[in-house]
């Protein structure tokens, strides 16, 4: 590892930190330690650390805000990639143009105060744009599929292509990539609607004091838990069996949503992954009902 660290630096494909704490780098504040940590600039960078990667047959992954991510409490033994520093933007008329690195809540902000509709539903969801679009992040009847109209992305043999929404595949929750995992998301553009600023304004207040009453906020999480089954919907189902307040270690199924597993004191991942599936058995055995998990489960092999 320490040989292809010293490449990587020599080869000047941006910044590198190493021995990152994952814990810092996710929103359920939990995580083994990464070998290493790169921020490329751009897509010549980023194509030179997965080929000196591949050489040296090191893991690797790129890493959005690590807002549904379960990293296990093994060190990660590999190269994290993270693309923040691919954060362009630009906004003609009603067409969004953003790297993948940009913060999917602040481009709902920005795009708020430029009096454009469409991302509303955003604006409560921590993660970047190129995360937001790999799991097609979504609330209140909307998601990415919705409003994406051609994402440029990185193909396994070092292409850059650009495909257009059909092509995406965006279901609830998911999306081509997922099932393309050597896939890289690039950019993304947007087609969003002209809105009055006032009224925008008012959705997004509205929505961020439901947030505040509804979820739990004050402690650290990886937001829903579950899917919501066709019909269904998975957090009234882990209430009805009593399984609010359930704690193991550090992590607690939240008393104000059950559908969110909390970090309420340096939980440990095994704690969180130990009550995903106490819940997710316990929900299959009074329900008949597998629920699926959101989160991506990351080193636990």
């Amino acid at each position: 590892m320490k040989e292809l660290i010293a490449k990587l630096k020599e080869k000047n494909v941006g910044r590198i930190i190493e021995n990152v704490p994952l814990r810092n780098y996710t929103t359920y504040k939990v995580g083994g330690v990464a070998s290493a940590m790169v921020f490329p600039k751009t897509t010549e960078q980023l194509i030179e650390i997965i080929r000196l990667c591949r050489a040296k047959r090191k893991k690797h992954m790129v890493l959005g805000y690590g807002s549904n991510t379960l990293f296990s409490d093994r060190p990660y033994e590999g190269i994290i990639i993270k693309l923040d520093e691919m954060n362009h933007l630009s906004i003609e008329r009603n067409k969004v143009t953003v790297g993948a690195g940009y913060s999917l809540m602040k481009l709902a902000l920005v795009t708020a105060k430029k009096s454009l509709s469409g991302l509303e539903f955003a604006a409560g969801i921590p993660g970047t744009v190129g995360g937001a679009i790999y799991m097609n992040a979504g609330a209140y009847k909307s998601d990415m599929g919705y409003i994406v109209t051609k994402v440029k992305v990185l193909t396994d043999d070092y292409k850059v292509i650009s495909m257009v929404n059909r092509e995406c595949d965006f279901h609830y929750r998911s999306s081509f990539f997922q099932k393309h995992k050597k896939y890289i998301i690039l950019e993304a553009t947007m087609k969003l609607r002209s809105g009055d600023r006032a009224t925008i304004d008012a959705i997004l207040k509205e929505r961020k004091q439901r947030r505040m009453e509804s979820q739990p906020l004050e402690y650290p999480s990886a937001g829903s838990v579950f899917r919501n089954p066709e019909g269904m919907f998975a957090g009234k189902m882990i209430e009805d069996l009593g399984l609010k307040g359930l704690t193991k270690g550090g992590a607690q199924v939240s008393n104000k949503h059950a559908n969110f597993i909390i970090n309420i004191k340096d939980a440990k991942s095994q704690d969180i992954m130990d009550l995903i599936i106490f819940v997710r058995d316990t929900v299959l055995e009074n329900y008949g009902v597998k629920l699926r998990v959101e989160q991506e489960f990351v080193n636990w092999e």
